[in-house]
């Protein structure tokens, strides 16, 4: 069963940093893509950026060039933040989802969630 368990929330002003991390246990020898997602209050919840099991990255548009997704070879996963803004405050969530040779299959392994606050 894979554990996920998120690390580094708290309160930042705007223009500030903050790096998330995501330790991961229980992978055996299966391989994972892994993602980070957010929500704000009475938002729903979004993808913020993901990684593949190849080192592959992608970022969503409000957050490329100010927040950096990556991985060591120790299964924990992170999340640089630069450049905060007040819109940024969110719980956020690591995620895993199988990888099958081909492809990512959808998320089913969820952290419990870390919180950023941004203040202006």
């Amino acid at each position: 069963q894979v554990q996920l368990a998120e690390s580094g929330g708290g309160s930042v002003q705007a223009g500030g940093s903050l790096r998330l991390s995501c330790a991961a246990s229980g992978y055996g020898s299966s391989r994972y893509c892994m993602g980070w997602f957010r929500q704000a209050p009475g938002k729903e919840r979004e993808g913020v950026a993901w990684i593949d099991t190849y080192g592959n990255t992608g970022h969503q548009d409000p957050v490329k060039g100010r927040f950096t997704i990556s991985k060591d070879d120790k299964n924990t996963l992170y999340l640089q933040m630069t450049k905060l803004k007040p819109e940024d405050t969110a719980k956020y969530q690591c995620a895993a989802a199988f990888f099958n040779g081909l492809h990512c299959e959808d998320y089913n392994y969820w952290g419990q969630g870390t919180q950023v606050t941004v203040s202006s």
